[in-house]
């Protein structure tokens, strides 16, 4: 099964590119394509770094830029416009994908056909190279529709996803008749998944499959004068709601070989 990984990225944020590139390298399934969309009016950066690292010389590796900067979840979803794998991961660039993520999570989804996501725990890549595990609230194995919004936390003070939205498998499938990734303003991960929940199953792997880099100039902990955050925090749940009550996805059947 190949996989299409789908990194959006800024020029001035190329710095981490190389460590998502051996990352990738190191992974145990094969068969797969990096697609990396730069978010902006440059590309200079992001195509040295890669090049530097070697990654621009694997024919694995695609670039594009869009001249633009139209935020990660446009920039995502250009990558997923030029996808042609029917399953998806995504890797932000300033992360790391374990060695084992991609074998893993396509397995699940191979395992559960009716699914439409995967997804494995994530650490927290500190600056001085630890990694620090979170415990999670949900049982690895089967995830029914819903499970994740039951689980998702978001009173103030006591604010806590179940899993972790960045390191997410998708079924192509299920994205395109989400419509891609929401248009939320630092929640664009949170959006799609908790959509997903609600129209489809999915599977929880029990080993890490992504490292989240902490670090001091990542896109999540930037300051903004953004008020919204309450807003899209009731949308999300009320879209999922509605979307609870609707008949589920149903996964298209595997292509006869």
């Amino acid at each position: 099964m190949r996989v299409d990984v789908l990194t959006a990225v800024e020029d001035s944020r190329a710095e981490h590119l190389p460590a998502a590139w051996e990352s990738l390298r190191a992974q145990t399934h094969r068969d797969w394509h990096w697609l990396v969309q730069v978010d902006g009016p440059g590309h200079r950066e992001v195509r040295a770094a890669l090049a530097d690292c070697g990654a621009a010389r694997d024919r694995r590796v695609r670039i594009a830029a869009h001249r633009t900067r139209v935020g990660p979840a446009n920039s995502r979803n250009l990558a997923l416009g030029r996808s042609s794998a029917a399953v998806i991961q995504n890797l932000d660039g300033d992360d790391e994908l374990e060695p084992t993520a991609l074998a893993l999570l396509s397995r699940a989804l191979t395992s559960h056909p009716d699914s439409g996501y995967a997804a494995g725990h994530a650490r927290d890549l500190l600056p001085g190279g630890e990694l620090r595990v979170h415990e999670l609230p949900l049982r690895s194995g089967r995830l029914a529709r819903g499970a994740l919004l039951d689980n998702w936390s978001t009173a103030p003070g006591s604010y806590r996803l179940p899993l972790h939205p960045a390191g997410v498998m998708w079924r192509r499938a299920l994205l395109m008749e989400l419509g891609g990734w929401s248009a939320m303003e630092g929640m664009e991960d949170t959006g799609t998944l908790m959509a997903a929940s609600a129209v489809a199953t999915g599977v929880l792997v029990d080993a890490p499959t992504l490292r989240y880099r902490r670090h001091p100039g990542q896109s999540s902990g930037r300051r903004t004068d953004f008020a919204g955050g309450g807003i899209q925090i009731s949308l999300i749940r009320q879209r999922a709601s509605h979307l609870l009550t609707q008949p589920g996805w149903n996964a298209p059947p595997p292509p006869r070989s």
